[in-house]
């Protein structure tokens, strides 16, 4: 998890201050902030799962709407396994696209 940083920001010039509110010239509001590499990292993340969440889905679509022709089942099923495996060894590995 990132560690939050909590500092004051004046409501009207927004002016961020650390340590404590001013003597009371502004109105402060608390605010928390985080370094931008974890906030970086953290969307990396994000964009990866989502894009493994996509392939996957994209397998399961597969398998929701494809009816294979007659005494062909098995033969889609191995083509759906095998897709299947493609997408999970691809998201895993950290690979942008899956065929």
């Amino acid at each position: 998890m990132s560690e939050r940083l909590t500092a004051w920001q004046c409501i009207g010039c927004g002016r961020i201050e650390g340590p404590q509110p001013c003597i009371g010239v502004c109105k402060d509001r608390r605010v928390d902030f985080v370094y931008a590499a974890e906030h970086d990292e953290a969307l990396a993340q994000l964009a990866h799962a989502h894009a493994r969440a996509e392939a996957l889905a994209a397998v399961v679509r597969a398998l929701a709407y494809t009816t294979p022709r007659a005494g062909e089942w098995e033969r889609a099923y191995r083509a759906l396994q095998g897709r299947a495996r493609r997408a999970l060894e691809t998201r895993a590995a950290g690979g942008q696209s899956m065929p």
